[in-house]
């Protein structure tokens, strides 16, 4: 009998979809340089963390570069798998 395997990233990705918050944070990267994503939602609110951390754990954004001023602060921007999942019209 064959073993069991774990599926790809992409098979893996392919196959969940984004919660609303995380979709929104997603979205807003479609029209910004780059793909930056936002550190603060539109209400002047600091990203929450899990969200941001689903969304690299999924393979749709990744650390763009670190924020020499708050260290602690995760600066990312879309993948292309991020980018497809925003632009999905599902949801909307």
């Amino acid at each position: 009998m064959g073993e069991a395997r774990e599926p790809a990233a992409s098979e893996a990705t392919c196959s969940v979809r984004p919660t609303p918050s995380q979709r929104r944070w997603l979205r807003r990267g479609l029209d910004q340089p780059g793909g930056k994503l936002p550190l603060f939602d539109e209400n002047g609110r600091k990203v929450d963390g899990r969200v941001v951390r689903a969304c690299l754990d999924r393979g749709w954004a990744e650390p763009w570069f670190t924020n020499s001023l708050k260290p602690d602060w995760l600066v990312c921007k879309l993948t292309a798998a991020g980018r497809s999942v925003a632009q999905d019209p599902q949801d909307v």
